[in-house]
C-alpha cells in the first residue's frame, strides 16, 4: 500500500485543555509551510519505507517508487495507491513496469480502503496533534521518527490489516 500525507506548519487541534477561567494560548505562525510523506508498508510484514519531500509530483512520485523497488529488491511488489496524478502519470506507470512493480489502483474517494491512509490519519493524531510547530522539518522527522518506532504488528493494527476486516484478507 502507498500513500501520502501532508504535513503543514499548524497543526490540527484535537483537544485543548487549560485551568478553569483561563484561557489556553495556542501558537500559530501564520507560516504555510508544508512537506510532504511518502509511505508504503508491506501489509505482510509490517515493514515500510518513508520519504519526505517539499512537494508531490511526478519526480518525487517516480524517486519514490525508485525507493521502494530498492528497498524490496527481489520482491514481487503489488502497490496498490490512490489514483492520484502523480501515481496515474503515464510517466509514473512505465516506470513502476521498468522497476517490476505493479500497480493497483483504488477506486476514487475510499481511504478506507488504503492501509497507509489509515495509517497517517493515527500516527498524526498522536504524534503532532495539539503540538506548536517549531519547525516543519522537524514536525515530518517527528511524524517519521514515530511510525520507525513501532512495532511491525503495530503498524499493521493501527493500519487496519488485523482488523478481521481487512478487504484484502476476505
Amino acid at each position: 500500500m502507498l500513500d501520502e500525507t501532508i504535513i503543514t506548519e499548524t497543526p490540527p487541534l484535537y483537544s485543548c485543555y487549560a485551568r478553569i477561567g483561563e484561557q489556553k494560548c495556542i501558537p500559530i505562525s501564520g507560516g504555510h509551510a508544508r512537506r510532504v510523506i511518502h509511505g508504503a508498508i508491506n501489509i505482510g510484514t509490517g515493514d515500510m519505507t518513508l520519504l519526505i519531500t517539499k512537494v508531490w509530483d511526478q519526480n518525487t512520485h517516480q524517486g519514490f517508487l525508485q525507493m521502494i523497488r530498492s528497498h524490496w529488491r527481489g520482491w514481487q511488489i503489488i502497490l496498490f495507491e490512490d489514483r492520484g496524478s502523480p501515481h496515474t502519470a503515464q510517466a509514473s506507470r512505465v516506470l513502476a513496469a521498468a522497476l517490476n512493480v505493479q500497480l493497483r489502483f483504488l477506486p476514487r474517494a475510499t481511504p478506507e480502503l488504503n492501509a497507509m491512509d489509515q495509517l497517517w490519519r493515527q500516527t498524526k493524531r498522536q504524534s503532532l496533534a495539539d503540538t506548536p510547530t517549531r519547525s516543519i522539518d522537524e514536525s515530518a522527522m517527528t511524524l517519521c521518527q514515530y511510525i520507525i518506532d513501532l512495532s511491525p504488528q503495530e503498524r499493521l493494527r493501527k493500519a487496519g490489516v488485523l482488523s478481521g476486516n481487512f478487504w484484502l484478507t476476505q
